[in-house]
C-alpha cells in the first residue's frame, strides 16, 4: 500500500488528510500525520481565548475524532531525507523513529520568531497555542486579585502593566481583548480603577496592522488610544530583564505580562534539516500546483503548504508574490493539496492553487473590529459581527461550530465568566504546601513545614 506521510497537523495537514480519507479509496493509500500536539489549533480564535470569550478546549480540533481512518504519530519530525525516502522521527516517548514514504507531505508550520534581546526568553510568552492563550489570561485575573490588596503605588502598578510585543493581525487582536477583558473586570474590582491599568502595544514599523490599508490602520491606533492604551510605533523592546521593559524611544516601565508576537520564522526542521530546495527565507520552494520544486525541475511525489512553503500567489498582480501565511489560504492550500494529491496518484490532472482574499477582519475587543476588502472599510460592531461570524462558520466540524455558538449566547445572557485557573498551571501546590499560606515566587517543591 502507498504510503502518504504528512509532517504537521496544522491548518493545511489536517485539512489535506481529512480530504484525503473522503477521496482514498480503500486500500488505496494509507495516511499518517505526524505532530507533538494531538490536535489542530484553531489560531484565529486565540485572541478571544485570551478574552474567556471562547473556551479553550473549542480552539483545538482533535486529530483522533476527525482523523478516523489516518495513523497518527504524537511526535516532532527532526530529518526528512528525501533522498532515501525517509523521515525521523522523535516520538514524545521513546527512541528515533524512521518512517518511510512513497508520498510527502509538508506542512510543518512556522514557529515565532525571536531575537536576543535581555530578558525576552525568562519573561515573555507567546500567542501561538492553545496553552499561552490560557496562561495570558489567567495571569491578567490573578494580577488583577493580587493588586486589588495591595495600596496604590509601584507594585500595584505593575501587576496591571501589559506589554505585547507586534503589531501584526495575531498582536493587535490579542492585545485589543485582553484590554476588553482587563476593562470589563474593573466593575468586580472597586479596589482598583482605570488609572491603575497601563497597556503597551509595541511595534517596530510605522504602522500596525499592515494587511489593511493606512488610514484603518491608523484608525485602530486612534481607536485603542481612545481605550487608555499605549501604542508605540517606530519602537523596538531593547531589554525585559525581571520584567522591566526599556524601549528605544526611551520609555521605561515594570511590567507582570509580557506577550510576543513580533512574527514568524521559517521551521527549523524545514529550513536545516532537510534535502529538499529552500529559498532565502527557509521556506519550501513550491511551485503553483504545491508541489515542491520549480516548474522546471519538481521534486517528485513532495508537496507542502502552508506557513512553511513559499506557495505562488496567482491572484496578486505583484510578480514573483508568494500567499501571505494566514489561516485563509493555509485551509485552502489543504483542500487543494488533497485534491492534487489523488489526481496524481490516478494519473488525472493536477491544478494550481489560486484563491482571491475574501478580505480581512479582526476583533479589537468585545464588540469592535475592523474589516476590509479591497475600498471597502468596516468599523466598529459591524466588523466585530462579522469576525465572529466568519470564524464561526470556518471552525471545523460543525460539534465545533454549535460549542462555540453556545459559549458566545451563554456570555450574550449572564456576562463573561471571570474565573482565573491559574492554579492549574501549578497542580501540585495546595498538595506540597498542606494549607500553610505561601507567596508568589517561594519555592513550590520545598517542605513548607522547614524552617
Amino acid at each position: 500500500m502507498r504510503e502518504i506521510l504528512i509532517v504537521g497537523g496544522g491548518y493545511a495537514g489536517f485539512y489535506t488528510a481529512w480530504r484525503l480519507e473522503k477521496k482514498l479509496r480503500a486500500g488505496e493509500a494509507r495516511v499518517t500525520v505526524v505532530d507533538p500536539r494531538p490536535y489542530m489549533t484553531y489560531q484565529p480564535f486565540l485572541p478571544e481565548v485570551t478574552a474567556g470569550s471562547v473556551e479553550a478546549r473549542h480552539a483545538a480540533v482533535s486529530l483522533r475524532r476527525h482523523l478516523r481512518r489516518t495513523r497518527l504519530i504524537a511526535g516532532s519530525v527532526t530529518e526528512i531525507r528525501n533522498a532515501d525516502r525517509t523521515a525521523t522521527v522523535r516520538p514524545v516517548n521513546g527512541p528515533d523513529q524512521q518512517l518511510r514514504y512513497d508520498t510527502l507531505v509538508v506542512t510543518a508550520g512556522a514557529v515565532t520568531r525571536t531575537f536576543p534581546i535581555p530578558g525576552l526568553s525568562q519573561q515573555a510568552i507567546g500567542l501561538k497555542h492553545v496553552e499561552e492563550a490560557v496562561a495570558i489570561r489567567d495571569r491578567l485575573m490573578t494580577a488583577f486579585d493580587q493588586a486589588a490588596t495591595l495600596p496604590p503605588g509601584a507594585e500595584r502598578r505593575r501587576l496591571l502593566t501589559v506589554t505585547f510585543v507586534g503589531g501584526g493581525f495575531s498582536g493587535v487582536e490579542g492585545f485589543g481583548e485582553l484590554l476588553s477583558l482587563a476593562t470589563a473586570m474593573l466593575k468586580s474590582y472597586p479596589e482598583l480603577g482605570m488609572d491603575d491599568l497601563s497597556f503597551h502595544l509595541v511595534e517596530a514599523r510605522g504602522r500596525i496592522l499592515p494587511e489593511v490599508g493606512d488610514e484603518p490602520g491608523a484608525w485602530v491606533v486612534r481607536s485603542l488610544e481612545s481605550r487608555g492604551a499605549h501604542v508605540h510605533l517606530k519602537t523596538q523592546l531593547v531589554s525585559a530583564e525581571d520584567g522591566h521593559v526599556v524601549l528605544s524611544d526611551g520609555t521605561e516601565f515594570d511590567s507582570e505580562l509580557i506577550v510576543w508576537t513580533a512574527g514568524n520564522a521559517s521551521n527549523p526542521v524545514v529550513q536545516n534539516h532537510t534535502d529538499l530546495p529552500v529559498d532565502e527565507r527557509g521556506l519550501l520552494v513550491v511551485r503553483a500546483d504545491l508541489r515542491v520544486g520549480t516548474v522546471s525541475d519538481p521534486v517528485p511525489q513532495v508537496w507542502a503548504a502552508g506557513d512553511d512553503a513559499a506557495v505562488p500567489d496567482l491572484a496578486s498582480s505583484v510578480p514573483g508574490a508568494h500567499t501571505v501565511p494566514n489561516a485563509q489560504h493555509a485551509v485552502r492550500q489543504g483542500k487543494r493539496l488533497a485534491k492534487n494529491i489523488v489526481a496524481d496518484l490516478r494519473g488525472g490532472r493536477v491544478r494550481d492553487y489560486r484563491h482571491s482574499s475574501l478580505g480581512v477582519v479582526a476583533t479589537l475587543g468585545l464588540g469592535r473590529g475592523i474589516f476590509q476588502y479591497k475600498g471597502l472599510v468596516i468599523k466598529g460592531l459591524p466588523a466585530w459581527l462579522m469576525h465572529r461570524g466568519y470564524h464561526v462558520l470556518a471552525v471545523p466540524s460543525w460539534e465545533r461550530k454549535a460549542r462555540v455558538l453556545a459559549v458566545w449566547l451563554t456570555a450574550a445572557a449572564f456576562g463573561r465568566d471571570l474565573v482565573s485557573l491559574a492554579s492549574v498551571q501549578h497542580p501540585r501546590d495546595a498538595f506540597v504546601a498542606r494549607g500553610i499560606p505561601q507567596r508568589t515566587g517561594e519555592n513550590r517543591e520545598s517542605d513548607p513545614t522547614a524552617a
